[in-house]
């Protein structure tokens, strides 16, 4: 159990915060039943999930027949559907204790773990279809892949499942692990301490690496902020400090902005040791956007646990689980300038829920979705929250190449008129009122996909990437200043290319044809890169950059003389010859320059320098004088 440390006085602290907007209406559409645990099965981090259905689906860790958990359905009008009981097969194999939600997988099935049951009673990692069959994926071991796995996993645009387990024994601080689609199981990454401690559900950047946080661990034992690559390379991003100017115990979901940035908070530390609300760039970039109970009473909420979720207005909305007008939690809104807005407090005025500690869900209503924790008083509810946001369709898919198809969520698709991709039209499929494929159209650039029917028109909440390819360039090889055509797919938005590991200038001649000049400093060997909105191609074969002499000095001299040839691409020289005869001692200066002594029986004749991209030779002889 996490240390939390002692309240801090309340300080006058100079924070961005407005009162409770007006604006909005909180629902209560479902009250959990008190008995068999129930109240308390609504435990953070329980992810709620839209299907294809327009449903949500989540699970709750000690209901059922057998007390141990359930996998559940609710509408958003507020009717519960039990769909799988945990332990229903001999002692527990199938899993029992489920307690972070599911996911939705590209397939329609959704994803989740348990914290007990199994073959080895440590868990396991479930899918189960809309209808409630479920299969395990995997068993998890004690001491062998760091469970205990308290979230659900997530698929990633590769296709591959992801998650996280904490440790439970000495040694073992928690993991990063992958199921690929044909069922292998890798641990991608043990976390140790100093790179953080039992972290929190992470998620997939647009940029293809994961980014979360640790609970505990780092350099002060608080908690971190990492990054790691669809390899497992983990960087520590931010190791939280705690005190007034830092959070500590970051226990929510990181969410990207629209900036690229990553958006979060912790449940303690800052000003007031009631939790921060925080920002931090891709490469580390820290900034303390708001301390939580900064205002007399709390009202602008406290400890917040569950992580925030971006709406389509590009403001973040999450939960408090404590503060608010009654102290039973809040909900807000952030703006990623850091100004709050107090949305609604619990307990107020009828104490319809309260002590939310779960995500909020956006559905493609429009609507903010939620639960509260609640105790044995009850308290337990399923909510919803108008704020006025427009019907929106969610990308389930939301990276990927032309040709490929896009799964999307949303209501309304009867009526489906047309589906673009920033602006480009694309072929569709309705195969429901809330669930539809379209295929990436040749041309179709990065940005919002549009959806028209009839009657409306409706966005994505997130832009869609589209992946550029490269599939040949032209020469294969040459000196700096050569003219290269690239050729590829979802080349329009081209905004840097490199050959030779350098950034080369560059023209776009149409969405398949790129043209770029070889730059100075470029090294054989490497392959070409086209970086656009989408993501980064990057050629199938490398280029061969071949060295060039542009001059030398002195143009004449006996054996023993120094003379500096100048030129490109010098870099790697494994040969200097004067007239065919090799030098026996030379040097690279740098890239545009190697210094060679005149050989003894060298002839007068051209100067030739070879590389691991080629030999270049002089256009002029040396004079090899007596």
């Amino acid at each position: 159990m996490k240390y939390r440390g002692s309240v801090l006085s309340m300080l006058a602290v100079a924070g961005l915060f407005a009162v409770a907007a007006t604006a909005q209406t909180y629902t209560v559409l479902y009250t959990y039943p008190i008995g068999s645990g129930a109240y308390s099965g609504i435990l953070a981090p329980q992810v709620m999930s839209q299907g294809r259905d327009g449903n949500l689906y989540s699970t709750i860790s000690n209901d059922g027949t057998k007390n141990v958990g359930t996998v559940y359905k609710m509408t958003t009008a507020g009717q519960l559907t039990s769909l799988y009981t945990f332990c229903f097969q001999t002692s527990c194999t199938d899993g029992s204790t489920p307690r972070g939600g599911v996911t939705l997988g590209f397939d329609g099935n959704l994803h989740g773990t348990t914290l007990g049951g199994g073959t080895h009673g440590a868990g396991t990692l479930f899918t189960i279809t809309p209808a409630g069959t479920l299969t395990t994926q995997w068993n998890f071991a004690n001491g062998t892949d760091d469970s205990v796995p308290t979230y659900a996993p997530f698929q990633g645009q590769d296709g591959n499942i992801y998650g996280v387990s904490i440790g439970q024994y000495n040694g073992q601080y928690g993991a990063f692990y992958k199921i690929s689609s044909s069922g292998v199981f890798t641990v991608l990454h043990d976390f140790t301490y100093t790179d953080g401690s039992d972290p929190s559900l992470p998620t997939q950047g647009t940029d293809g690496n994961f980014y979360g946080t640790t609970i505990l661990g780092g350099s002060k034992g608080l908690g971190v902020v990492y990054k790691m690559t669809p390899a497992g390379k983990v960087t520590v991003l931010h190791n939280f400090i705690g005190g007034i100017t830092d959070g500590c115990y970051p226990e929510g979901i990181l969410v990207q902005g629209g900036d690229s940035n990553f958006y979060g908070v912790t449940d303690l530390c800052g000003a007031t040791n009631r939790g921060i609300a925080f920002k931090i760039s891709p490469a580390g970039a820290f900034t303390l956007l708001y301390n939580f109970c900064s205002t007399a009473g709390c009202f602008d909420g406290s400890q917040p646990l569950a992580g925030l979720v971006r709406g389509t207005d590009g403001n973040f909305y999450g939960t408090s689980s404590a503060g608010g007008t009654k102290n039973y939690g809040s909900i807000y809104k952030i703006t990623p300038a850091g100004r709050l807005t107090t949305l609604y407090s619990f307990c107020d005025p009828s104490c319809n829920g309260f002590a939310p500690a779960t995500p909020l869900v956006l559905h493609t209503n429009g609507k903010f979705y939620g639960n509260t924790n609640g105790n044995s008083l009850g308290g337990s509810v399923f909510y919803s929250l108008d704020v006025g946001l427009k019907p929106l369709i969610d990308l389930v898919t939301w990276s990927a190449k032309v040709g490929k198809t896009v799964e999307i969520l949303g209501q309304g698709f009867t009526g489906t008129t047309a589906v673009s991709f920033n602006g480009v039209n694309a072929t569709f499929n309705n195969i429901s009122d809330t669930y539809m494929t379209a295929t990436v159209p040749s041309g179709a650039l990065t940005g919002t996909v549009t959806l028209t029917t009839f009657t409306s028109t409706m966005k994505s909440d997130r832009a869609f990437l589209v992946t550029p390819q490269i599939k040949s360039f032209t020469p294969a090889s040459g000196t700096v200043g050569t003219s290269v055509t690239i050729t590829g797919v979802s080349l329009t938005q081209a905004t840097k290319v490199t050959i030779g590991g350098k950034a080369a200038s560059f023209t776009v001649n149409s969405d398949t044809q790129v043209t770029a000049t070889v730059p100075a400093g470029a090294k054989t060997g490497q392959k070409i890169t086209i970086t656009t909105a989408g993501g980064t191609a990057t050629s199938p074969t490398a280029f061969t950059v071949v060295p060039s002499i542009t001059g030398f000095s002195p143009s004449s001299g006996p054996a023993g003389t120094s003379v500096a040839i100048s030129g490109n691409s010098l870099t790697g020289t494994t040969k200097v010859t004067f007239g065919g005869v090799a030098a026996t001692s030379f040097q690279v200066i740098k890239d545009t320059e190697v210094d060679a002594l005149v050989p003894a029986g060298a002839v007068t004749g051209p100067i030739a320098v070879t590389t691991p991209g080629g030999t270049a030779t002089s256009a002029t002889n040396f004079t090899v004088t007596p």
